[in-house]
């Protein structure tokens, strides 16, 4: 039997081509979009975060940033998971504002879902083989995680974190912070969690939205920065941070929090 994440991928890796067919096709970067879509996001939310995306993909600043590479053209997928994960839209070529347009439409056409659970390492250990399998090479390799709510489920986030860093992979992290008050899921300072458990590698760096009003300006500051290979020092507000940790951070607070919760 093939394992559960290859029934998910196989359909759109197919569709996009596959790596063991033919040569892959040389991009500046290949860019997993992780988006969390598990059930502590409430549905106005889930709206708001795809709608960011597919206003982000209509922009000149994001064609922009793709031409600023040196063979003008990247390769993204988007993802959406919380305890799974599942490959929404296949590896597309980006490399015009044609090609950007048609991408936010098929991603505008998409159900919305929800997914139980929070594993932040099933979703990056997800993210690294559509990486490896898929039918482009990119000189740099960006996994762009958000979420609004600590692991919970699978290993530990710095396992997966730094398993990803040793093979040459980048974590960027959009951390969501709506809440007034935190629930049994989530945590006070998110970001931090973020920047100390989940991001890394090279020009890593976390941002975060504490207002509905901020998730477009967020994600589309977040991509161009992601997609130029900007440094985050010389990003446009909303800034992002970069990534910086602190051994003393208790990586483990998402996994106590559903022991205790089982354990009522």
């Amino acid at each position: 039997m093939k394992p559960h994440w290859m029934l998910l991928a196989a359909p759109y890796l197919l569709a996009a081509g596959t790596a063991g067919t033919q040569e892959p096709v040389a991009v500046d970067l290949q860019l997993v979009l992780a988006v969390d879509v598990s059930y502590s996001i409430g549905l106005d939310e889930l709206r708001l975060q795809r709608t960011g995306y597919v206003e982000a993909f209509r922009r000149p600043e994001i064609v922009r940033a793709v031409g600023t590479g040196r063979l003008g053209r990247i390769a993204v997928t988007y993802v959406e998971w919380g305890g799974k994960a599942v490959q929404v839209l296949p590896w597309t070529l980006i490399e015009g504002q044609q090609s950007a347009a048609q991408f936010a439409e098929a991603l505008r056409r998409q159900p919305i879902r929800r997914i139980s659970f929070t594993s932040i390492s099933n979703v990056l250990a997800f993210a690294r083989r559509l990486i490896h399998l898929s039918p482009y090479r990119g000189s740099r390799r960006v996994i762009d995680i958000s979420g609004d709510g600590p692991n919970n489920a699978g290993v530990p986030a710095p396992v997966a974190r730094n398993s990803t860093v040793a093979q040459g992979i980048v974590i960027d992290g959009l951390a969501i912070m709506l809440r007034d008050k935190p629930d049994s899921a989530s945590i006070p300072d998110l970001d931090a969690y973020y920047n100390q458990c989940v991001v890394g590698g090279e020009g890593a760096f976390v941002m975060k939205v504490s207002e509905a009003s901020q998730f477009s300006a967020a994600i589309l500051a977040k991509l161009t920065a992601e997609i130029s290979g900007l440094k985050v020092s010389g990003a446009r507000q909303p800034r992002p941070e970069p990534a910086g940790y602190a051994p003393s951070y208790n990586c483990f607070i998402g996994e106590e929090m559903q022991e205790r919760s089982i354990g009522r």
